[in-house]
């Protein structure tokens, strides 16, 4: 069953701010990156590489949970708890659509000249928690 996002949550996913994701290690504990995230309707958008952690993970877990708060106001986040797909097609335009909207550069240079792959990973909301503060 997919869940959907609200608007105030499309908004905040829609703008630069960072987010956190946790997978799960092969012994069960939760593993957090922060990173840059986007959405595509209610699905949402994260950018990583062949073989990190992560990617590791969710190839052998799929389940995922985002968390998104904004830092002029940490008391309000939103928490996606999904199933991931990944692909690599799409990979290097979506770390570049980032770097524009996070850093305002036209290109992502961090993996110019590395043999990385980059992976699309999209979460599709199976439960979503919203919280606007006291």
């Amino acid at each position: 069953m997919t869940a959907t996002l609200s608007s105030d949550a499309r908004a905040l996913f829609d703008s630069p701010e960072y987010a956190t994701i946790a997978t799960i290690e092969p012994n069960g504990q939760p593993q957090l990156s922060v990173v840059w995230v986007g959405r595509d309707g209610d699905d949402i958008l994260i950018s990583t590489i062949v073989g990190t952690r992560k990617h590791r993970n969710l190839q052998r877990d799929p389940r995922a949970t985002v968390l998104l708060s904004p830092k002029d106001a940490p008391w309000i986040y939103v928490e996606v708890r999904g199933t991931v797909t990944m692909t690599t097609e799409g990979g290097r335009e979506l770390i570049e659509a980032f770097s524009r909207r996070y850093t305002e550069d036209e290109r992502y240079s961090y993996d110019d000249g590395t043999d990385n792959i980059r992976v699309v990973v999209r979460i599709e909301p199976v439960k979503v928690i919203e919280y606007a503060g006291a």
